[in-house]
């Protein structure tokens, strides 16, 4: 599963539409099935646009289960 995401991430030329990204790093604990995602954007209204739309995302567009957001400078 995550094999495939991160196969998927890679082909990517560019982060989705209205995701203003600049970076993005993937940990991932395989013995306990967890995942962090650390999104980087340039500014705190970069990271709010980026927000809005991974929330109005289909969860189904990715594996397991979102299960807090952190944002942070």
């Amino acid at each position: 599963m995550i094999d495939s995401l991160v196969e998927r991430i890679n082909q990517e030329d560019a982060p989705p539409e209205g995701i203003p990204i600049i970076g993005t790093q993937l940990l991932y604990n395989e013995s306990q099935g967890t995942a962090v995602v650390l999104q980087l954007y340039d500014s705190d209204a970069d990271m709010q646009e980026g927000d809005t739309a991974f929330r109005a995302m289909d969860p189904s567009e990715t594996p397991g289960t979102r299960v807090s957001v952190d944002m942070t400078e």
